[in-house]
């Protein structure tokens, strides 16, 4: 997912600039953009996550102090949004933080999808409390409309469904019984395919002003 995540990255634009990624966890995804030509900085909170990224050649700050003069061409928040304590000045920030015409990716669990709707409160995508919120699609339509982004595409992280689908029957079962977790998962992608419900999905925006 990796590389499936920058090849949509890099079909918007014809040359590699500069890319933030919010809440960065260890580096990965900041390792790969890097090798394929971006140059790239990363917010991380987390200090032991910030030394394991260091140790792959990638240095993270814990916030966005240092950031306030620069202006980026991308900014990608990988399952992090649902995390943030003050949407409101989230977006804000971000508008700040985004070049005019820049690319905005935001993923998040999808609470419409239907291994949501199987496994209810068992769903393992809820994660409370360390999840504070939790989203549809029509709700963040709905909580971006106003701002300066406009959101013109979204795309399913396929993969996603498979792995709440397991902690899920964990969470349920106390098992991890593999093989219905996999059939959920995959009922799950079949059923989006017509209702485009999937269990995560990355939001597009392009900033407008």
């Amino acid at each position: 997912m990796l590389v499936k995540k920058l090849s949509w990255i890099d079909s918007y634009f014809s040359e590699k600039g500069k890319l933030l990624d919010i809440g960065a966890g260890t580096g990965e995804f900041l390792l790969t953009a890097k090798n394929k030509g971006w140059k790239v900085k990363g917010i991380e909170p987390d200090k032991n996550a910030r030394k394991l990224a260091k140790q792959k050649g990638i240095k993270l700050v814990a916030d966005s102090s240092k950031f306030k003069a620069e202006k980026f061409d991308v900014i990608t928040m990988w399952h992090v949004f649902e995390h943030v304590y003050d949407l409101k000045n989230q977006i804000i920030e971000l508008e700040q933080l985004l070049k005019k015409d820049g690319l905005l990716i935001i993923a998040v669990p999808n609470f419409k999808s239907y291994d949501a709707l199987y496994y209810k409160e068992h769903w393992a995508a809820f994660d409370v409390p360390r999840h504070l919120w939790h989203f549809s699609r029509k709700s963040f339509e709905k909580l971006f409309s106003g701002t300066s982004f406009s959101q013109f595409d979204e795309k399913p992280l396929l993969f996603d469904s498979f792995y709440v689908s397991l902690l899920s029957e964990k969470y349920k079962t106390k098992k991890k019984n593999f093989f219905k977790a996999f059939l959920i998962g995959l009922k799950s992608n079949l059923k989006a395919k017509k209702s485009s419900e999937y269990s995560s999905i990355a939001y597009f925006f392009r900033k407008t002003d």
